[in-house]
């Protein structure tokens, strides 16, 4: 299909796969398969994003009705009340059947032939056209592993838009990114065949099995809409962040927000709703405040679960961009009881905010995912954790595994990471370590506010390791003058050994110390503190500058445009001259800058924008093939080269 977007006026390709419910219920058959399969392959050739319109009843099922009219059945000594012995078919019936239709076996009973069917194949049958069992669950296999691979190599987006049963749903998942209609189950199995199987009327709709309210705190589905309309809107705004192929960057539009404007939303160290800092709000006197994204083109996905993180997609100065936000307020995740279970009940498990759970851990890793394959979008962290929680439940429930598939998807990504501690934030001992930018330090940058914190362990807890009391004690008698007095006096007590007057400055002490002990802690605090701040993070090396909030956005919308045209020209010299690693394309570019006399990114982007590396680019291309013919002249034999030469 192609689609002319405001993205791409001149039109975009995309590759749309639906199910056909008017055509035995939206089954998938062999046909079916191999047509999806091709499709699909075909957009990741192309490299063009894949949608699946979903709505189908998952493998498709039969019986080779041609035989139900003939086949007869073995009564056990001639009784149906005793059962059977086995199924068959008169030869005059077998010959009317094509020859592959059957596996039979001869049996002779009172001098006639029965024909006991072993096997029913249904080759050549009506009935069986298209697959009717196994071979359906084969091609299953297959658009399942081709599904896979696509969300590996190009976007891929299910819209489910009525029930999506067994491989179906399955595709959904593998294809990861999912919007779902209200009444668009998806499921393993109907409601009905569960009833049966647990003997008893526990399910009534397909709904309490796959619909929103399971698919969306489970995290498989991103986005729920009313009706068609809305999905099909849901698809265009997915698509708007979305490049036309994988081999380049998303689409910049001209910003209708200006970039040089501030941004008037303050986050604090109290809690607040972190979707305010990205899309801005209204004070309740009426009063605007705007966020860190162009207004009105921030969309977060995924809300239901991991409700501990906020991840979507949003616009700075027209660069789409992927974003993911911490909430710092307490959220409460919910653990329906279990209908098939009498005895269970609903659980609510409370979450503190700054801290990432074993969903929210696994949520950050999907999205990161999510953002890399067939996005390419550059990604924004606002960094906001105290660390993650490591009790017995949590550790029980893999919050170990999934934070360390938050290091696995950042490892393998390839377009710029920014990696910013907001004001007021702070960021902690593993937390940090699973975003710290040496982990791909090709497309990672971090930066902090000037008023953000960043340690491993936050000032009370250092203090109770490194600052003690018998310190802080210390500290209290080297600062305090009336500690410093009642010290003389004790000593000059001691001097004149009299043991009354000593005890009774030593209570003087004693009270003394405990009435600053408070205060003493505090100065303790603020010691441990100060080793948190920006000015020690950039002087170590850790971020690559400290930042003021109000003027982030126009910082980062010069810095992510300066990264995205520098990556295209990395990308160019890597086609010249594919023996260079990334790291050394880099290094090759930054002294083509260098030698122009550009190196602040404001002014690489309108130097960049003039294309002004096709010279040196043509210039590295016949090094380049100065060198292969040399390599190659190095290999022939010194008589064959004096003769070439």
């Amino acid at each position: 299909c192609t689609l002319c977007t405001p993205e791409y006026p001149e039109g975009r390709d995309i590759v749309l796969i639906a199910n056909d419910v008017t055509h035995k219920a939206g089954s998938f058959g062999v046909d079916e398969d191999i047509l999806f399969q091709k499709a699909s392959a075909y957009a990741r050739e192309k490299g063009l994003p894949r949608i699946h319109i979903a709505c189908n009843s998952g493998a498709r099922v039969g019986l080779a009705e041609e035989l139900k009219p003939f086949f007869k059945v073995k009564w056990t000594n001639d009784d149906p009340s005793k059962g059977f012995d086995y199924l068959y078919l008169e030869e005059q019936d077998l010959k009317s059947l094509p020859d592959d239709a059957v596996d039979v076996h001869v049996q002779r009973v009172n001098g006639k032939k029965h024909f006991v069917i072993d096997a029913i194949i249904g080759e050549g049958l009506k009935s069986t056209q298209g697959g009717i069992g196994v071979e359906n669950l084969q091609g299953s296999g297959l658009i399942a592993g081709e599904t896979s691979k696509a969300y590996n190599e190009v976007f891929t987006l299910s819209y489910v838009t009525g029930r999506s049963v067994g491989i179906g749903a399955y595709l959904n998942r593998l294809g990861q990114r999912v919007i779902q209609m209200v009444n668009g189950p998806m499921i393993l199995t109907g409601f009905s065949a569960l009833n049966k199987l647990l003997g008893k009327n526990v399910y009534s709709s397909q709904d309490q099995l796959g619909g929103p309210q399971v698919m969306v705190p489970n995290g498989i589905t991103h986005e729920v809409v009313t009706d068609d309309t809305e999905g099909v809107g849901a698809i265009l705004d997915w698509l708007s962040y979305v490049p036309k192929t994988t081999a380049e960057i998303p689409p910049i539009l001209e910003p209708m927000d200006p970039v040089s404007r501030e941004v008037t939303f303050m986050p604090s160290k109290t809690p607040y709703d972190p979707r305010h800092m990205l899309e801005g709000t209204t004070t309740p006197e009426g009063g605007k405040l705007t966020g860190f994204f162009d207004e009105g083109t921030f969309k977060e996905y995924l809300p239901g679960w991991g409700k501990s993180v906020v991840i979507g997609r949003g616009k700075l100065g027209g660069v789409p961009m992927g974003v993911i936000a911490v909430e710092t307020r307490s959220m409460d995740r919910k653990v329906p009881a279990d209908p098939a279970n009498p005895a269970s009940q609903e659980v609510v498990e409370p979450q503190a905010g700054q801290v990432w759970f074993p969903d929210s851990a696994f949520k950050t890793a999907t999205a990161i995912r999510d953002f890399n394959r067939g996005e390419n979008l550059p990604l924004i962290i606002f960094a906001n954790w105290r660390g993650f929680s490591g009790g017995t439940r949590d550790m029980y429930q893999e919050v170990l595994k999934f934070g360390a598939q938050i290091v696995d998807a950042l490892v393998e990504y390839k377009s710029p990471v920014f990696v910013y501690i907001p004001p007021g934030g702070e960021l902690r001992g593993g937390s940090w370590v699973v975003i710290d930018p040496t982990i791909n330090p090709e497309q990672m940058e971090m930066y902090a506010d000037v008023e953000s914190r960043g340690g491993i362990l936050e000032p009370p807890g250092i203090v109770e390791v490194k600052f003690r009391a018998g310190q802080q004690r210390e500290l209290m008698h080297r600062l305090d003058p009336e500690l410093r007095k009642l010290d003389a006096m004790l000593e000059e007590s001691s001097s004149s050994e009299v043991g009354s007057a000593a005890q009774d400055i030593e209570a003087q002490i004693k009270t003394r110390e405990d009435k600053l002990s408070p205060l003493y802690t505090q100065i303790a605090c603020e010691f441990a503190d100060l080793h948190d701040r920006t000015g020690r993070m950039e002087a170590t090396g850790v971020i690559r500058q400290g930042l003021e909030w109000r003027r982030s956005r126009e910082f980062f919308y010069w810095r992510v445009k300066c990264r995205l045209l520098q990556k295209e020209v990395e990308s160019q010299i890597k086609e010249v001259d594919p023996s260079l690693s990334a790291k050394e394309s880099q290094e090759l570019l930054s002294s083509w800058l260098s030698e122009a006399g550009k190196d602040d990114d404001k002014s690489i982007v309108t130097f960049l924008e003039g294309r002004p590396f096709a010279y040196k680019l043509e210039q590295l291309k016949v090094d380049v093939t100065k060198t292969q013919i040399k390599e190659l002249l190095e290999k022939l034999p010194e008589s064959e080269r004096e003769g070439l030469l």
